[in-house]
């Protein structure tokens, strides 16, 4: 697969796509700190199977390049979903499945609560990826707490330069941390690691993880959407969650209770051994998953 590039109202859209032109769409999406790489595994099948499968790298990720210097480098929720939005519209697709995990998972979500006559189904990895930015100051557990010390250290100056000087390092750390089971390679972290050399890649995700827990002014263009998100809106297309048994970062028992937030056909399946980066260590499951939301939408 090559990469193709799209422009949309403020990107330069890096993606591949494959699978027939005529296939139903499904588009893909990865999440922090990785690539589309993520599914290497789960496009092919999907192509064999008729899918158009297309995956596009997220904004501050590999080739993808903002079209202003004067954008915001802003990686809040509502930005991500405007961009699978504006990705969509840029490639006349009027209706897809849609999914992803963490940032990518957020996504789809994002887009599925608030467009769903442009969902035609929803995988979401970890559940209901729509952040609470009003509950951001509530503590979590004690564990949960440890389990997100990069956020805090994001929040940091220290934290920034750490990002800027040791990425490559660090978004390495995470894999083995939030994904204990899965014995990757350093080629394969490699290739990925180099989509971390984007010159936004630093601006973006700092501003992310400082925009949720409300040390950070969001891009004043997404402030209707946040509005939106804020009241936690539901999900009314039909859904499949899973979560890795084994996630470092996110526990299964945090989507436990995560039907609540979707009204339409919902399934959540755990997934054994498999931790956070669950379509490299899984991607017969996120098939699986993808193959019945085309029977079930």
């Amino acid at each position: 697969m090559t990469h193709k590039l799209i422009r949309t109202p403020v990107l330069e859209i890096a993606y591949t796509e494959t699978g027939p032109d005529d296939g139903p769409p499904v588009i893909l999406l990865h999440g922090f700190p990785d690539d589309i790489h993520a599914y290497d595994n789960v496009a092919p099948p999907l192509a064999a199977e008729g899918w158009r499968v297309l995956l596009p790298y997220l904004r501050g990720y590999g080739p993808t390049r903002f079209l202003s210097t004067e954008t915001p480098r802003s990686g809040e929720q509502a930005a991500l979903g405007l961009d699978l939005l504006d990705f969509m519209d840029a490639l006349q697709i009027e209706t897809a499945i849609l999914g992803g995990y963490d940032w990518g998972g957020r996504a789809a979500c994002v887009v599925a609560a608030l467009r769903p006559e442009r969902t035609r189904a929803l995988m979401s990895i970890n559940g209901y990826n729509i952040q609470n930015i009003a509950a951001a100051l509530e503590p979590a557990s004690p564990a949960q707490e440890l389990r997100h010390w990069y956020q805090w250290y994001f929040n940091t100056e220290r934290g920034r330069a750490g990002l800027a000087a040791n990425r490559h390092e660090l978004c390495k750390l995470l894999w083995r941390m939030w994904s204990p089971n899965w014995n990757f390679s350093d080629d394969a972290y490699n290739t990925t690691a180099a989509s971390f050399d984007n010159p936004d890649f630093v601006e973006v995700v700092i501003q992310s993880y400082r925009h949720r827990h409300q040390n950070a002014p969001g891009d004043p263009a997404m402030a209707p959407i946040e509005a939106l998100l804020a009241a936690q809106p539901k999900i009314t297309v039909p859904a499949i969650v899973l979560h890795g048994e084994a996630d470092g970062v996110g526990p299964a028992a945090s989507s436990e209770n995560h039907v609540q937030h979707f009204t339409r056909t919902y399934e959540r399946r755990v997934i054994p051994v498999a931790g956070h980066f669950l379509p490299n260590e899984a991607p017969e499951a996120v098939v699986k998953a993808i193959v019945d939301l085309g029977w079930r939408s």
